[in-house]
């Protein structure tokens, strides 16, 4: 399969312009406080991924949107809360900065693991880690010369962006430019139950 006919696809809910603008303060906070070698992820490209599907060849836009269409009728909108600075995997080893979510998280996991299931009878590999509701905050190049990290994820002091309606979930097209990803919406799919 070569690059030129494949596109790099994921399906997330997309926070609201006002959360993200919580998450950048947010992150200007933790900038000012965690020094190393960490890639802060813009915040205008902030999404809570359900699934990554990697590269895929164009038909498969529609049998996933076909999918996804299929498991979301009657889910209705759920509401969530973005907070609690954590790392992946632990913070002996960090390599992601997020931000957890609280709220309806039970609900958003059912309709995960219902949607992975589907995509995985559908050819998609499985993700072999548990699903943790999250929002990529940075991703950490080294943990070497790593500092105030540990006392971040502690206080969480600075963590609270605020509440979202999750009305909507949406294939996303990511292309990878020396600037960082450019997202594409390929299909959106209303939660209206």
């Amino acid at each position: 399969m070569s690059e030129e006919t494949t596109l790099r696809a994921f399906l997330a809910v997309e926070p609201p312009a006002t959360v993200r603008g919580e998450i950048a303060a947010i992150q200007e906070r933790l900038k000012k406080t965690v020094r190393g070698a960490i890639r802060w992820v813009r915040p205008a490209g902030i999404h809570l991924t359900l699934k990554f599907f990697g590269n895929i060849l164009p038909p498969a836009v529609d049998l996933i949107s076909g999918a996804v269409a299929a498991r979301t009728v009657g889910v209705a909108p759920f509401d969530l809360t973005v907070r609690t600075v954590g790392v992946f995997p632990d913070l002996n080893r960090p390599r992601v900065v997020w931000l957890g979510m609280a709220g309806e998280v039970e609900r958003l996991l059912v309709l995960q693991t219902s949607l992975e299931r589907e995509f995985g009878a559908l050819g998609f590999p499985r993700e072999e880690r548990p699903f943790r509701a999250h929002l990529t905050l940075g991703r950490i190049k080294t943990p070497k010369g790593l500092v105030g990290l540990a006392r971040a994820v502690e206080t969480g002091e600075t963590a609270t962006a605020g509440s979202f309606r999750a009305e909507e979930l949406i294939l996303f097209r990511s292309e990878l430019t020396p600037q960082g990803a450019v997202y594409t919406r390929l299909a959106a799919f209303p939660l209206r139950g």
